[in-house]
């Protein structure tokens, strides 16, 4: 008989959590979910709406600060995702404690619960900002320092020292994933990519930071999803593993291709002030993860945005409950939140 896996999942009503919750359900026979989530801003219960039904997923209400709540859930779990998380940089530089809070002290919350429950394994999800801006030609691998840029990617960083201090200190089995930028279906409409896609089809001005020749590396969301699965079923005891799918472009090269398959006109985009502290490149050295555990990317990056903005297109319903003036503004960081 295949002994049943228990994943406790925090943060699973956003973007990639959710996207991973489904992946989970599609590809793992005998797994059985538990999702955490605080219902910020960006959690979003159309996500899961097609699994209230199904026996094996659970939804419980909760913030990943309540030491009470987060150490009766771990104790009954065999593998913690910690996808909990505040991500958008413009939030960050307006209201930065609340980054700290979530990102930092929510993941030490879940760690010394983990530590107390003796927890098979924890599995946090960072980001490629804790690197800070790559130089033209290099990429970053996972031994390289960590120099941050904004408040998100401080808290983050803090994070993942505690991962990882925590892995050396009391032996805890923890795997780190830090990811480049995904994309894909269900991303909050803050986004660049669904916030582009939303903006042109309402026939919005496209907000592009600066000269729009900032480059980052894409990734759609189920790649990334496959590496996390890697990550729980094969991931080294103490593992930090960058995730990246070699897709690096200008955020303007981006926006253009969006138009071009929406059949937009390039006149809606609209260069505006940059926002402080931005990185002007991201990129991971992904050879590891390929090397260890056998991932590659199983997208192609066009494809990969044509299904994105498809999906847009076809999913107003899912969308369009959640604009507001501030998500579409074109400096989001000067109103508060």
């Amino acid at each position: 008989m295949v002994q049943l896996l228990k994943l406790l999942v925090t943060g699973g009503l956003g973007f990639i959590g959710s996207n991973f919750i489904h992946y989970a359900c599609d590809h793992v026979d005998s797994v059985s979910i538990v999702n955490i989530d605080c219902l910020s801003y960006g959690a979003v219960h159309k996500n899961l709406a097609d699994l209230k039904r199904v026996s094996r997923y659970r939804f419980v209400k909760g913030n990943i600060t309540n030491r009470k709540l987060v150490e009766r859930s771990v104790r009954e779990a065999d593998v913690v995702v910690n996808f909990a998380a505040e991500t958008h940089v413009d939030r960050s530089i307006s209201v930065p404690r609340r980054f700290f809070r979530s990102n930092a002290e929510g993941t030490f919350t879940l760690l010394e619960a983990a530590r107390r429950t003796k927890l098979s394994k924890f599995v946090h999800i960072s980001t490629d900002e804790v690197y800070g801006p790559a130089p033209m030609d290099t990429s970053f691998r996972e031994s390289d320092r960590l120099h941050t840029s904004s408040p998100y990617a401080a808290s983050k960083a803090a994070a993942d020292m505690f991962v990882e201090a925590y892995h050396k200190t009391y032996g805890l089995h923890t795997v780190t994933m830090r990811s480049t930028n995904n994309f894909g279906p269900h991303q909050f409409p803050e986004k660049f990519v669904p916030k582009t896609v939303i903006s042109a089809l309402l026939g919005r001005k496209i907000p592009i930071y600066g000269d729009g020749k900032q480059v980052r590396d894409w990734i759609y969301v189920q790649d990334f999803c496959k590496a996390i699965d890697l990550a729980i079923t094969s991931g080294e005891s103490g593992a930090l593993y960058n995730v990246s799918a070699g897709n690096e472009l200008p955020n303007m090269e981006v926006a253009r291709l969006i138009l071009q398959i929406l059949r937009k006109p390039a006149a809606l985009l609209e260069f505006v002030e940059d926002r402080p502290g931005h990185d002007f490149r991201y990129s991971l050295d992904s050879s590891k993860i390929r090397s260890q555990l056998g991932w590659s990317p199983e997208y192609n990056f066009i494809e990969a945005l044509q299904r994105t903005v498809t999906w847009y297109v076809s999913n107003e319903w899912w969308w369009r409950p959640l604009l507001t003036e501030r998500i579409l503004s074109p400096t989001p960081w000067k109103e508060g939140c």
